[in-house]
């Protein structure tokens, strides 16, 4: 028979992982031993509360991240493979309005500024202290930025000529990414969220995170807005999608 002290323990919990200034993580590692480890301790710490963990190459990664919906999702950079861009994009598109921190053993600046333009918000070697950590998720649980000096300026630097190249161009598609191009394309195409998910091999969440950048970059409030802007730039649907739309 439950008692009273029970339905009091689960009410704290319950209380506790929905409190409004707590902190939700949701950790990405293949290593299970150090993401229990890493849960417990930081089950510990007011502030921050782990919801669930999951390996990088789980099939139903971003299904559980957006059913947790947490604030902050860490993730192993260096287990994403050699291109970490399509992942992250991925983690960002599961956790609208949270945030990417990448907790990982790698050392190379290079994927630190991969990081930061894919829109992780913050980079916490595994050699750092527990309290370390703690603080950068609190941080990134409110939208502060977090990256070592070691990789810092590298990173600066890059954004930079990002911003600047971009500015030097003229055209209202030059500021839009190779994926976020070929999200556009397929809108042109007339083709459903879904669809154009299952043709990239990304999430629908993904791909509503790319819509959202790109009507952000072109300046419009609709996808039929966006799409004008794509048509009017040269952007055309293929004859095989107009015959499509014929029948």
């Amino acid at each position: 028979m439950r008692t009273h002290n029970d339905f009091r323990d689960e009410f704290e919990v319950a209380a506790r992982l929905h409190a409004p200034d707590l902190v939700r993580i949701f950790l990405v590692d293949d290593h299970q031993m150090l993401r229990d480890a890493l849960a417990a301790r930081l089950s510990l710490a007011p502030g921050v509360c782990v919801v669930g963990g999951a390996a990088v190459h789980d099939p139903l990664l971003l299904e559980r991240i957006a059913a947790l919906r947490p604030d902050v999702v860490t993730v192993e950079i260096g287990h994403c493979g050699a291109e970490p861009g399509q992942l992250l994009d991925e983690l960002a598109g599961a956790v609208p309005g949270g945030h990417v921190v990448a907790l990982t053993e790698c050392t190379q600046t290079a994927l630190a500024v991969a990081a930061a333009r894919a829109g992780v918000i913050a980079w916490v070697p595994k050699e750092s202290t527990v309290e370390h950590l703690i603080g950068v998720l609190r941080a990134a649980g409110l939208g502060q930025a977090s990256y070592p000096a070691v990789h810092l300026g590298e990173v600066l630097r890059a954004l930079r000529a990002d911003v600047r190249r971009a500015q030097e161009r003229t055209g209202p598609l030059d500021t839009l990414s190779r994926r976020e191009r070929e999200v556009l394309a397929s809108m042109v195409e007339g083709k459903r969220r879904a669809e154009i998910a299952r043709e990239l091999s990304v999430s629908t969440n993904t791909v509503r995170t790319h819509t959202h950048k790109i009507l952000t970059k072109l300046g419009v409030g609709s996808s039929l807005d966006a799409i004008r802007i794509a048509m009017s730039s040269g952007m055309r649907p293929s004859s095989a999608s107009r015959t499509r739309r014929q029948l």
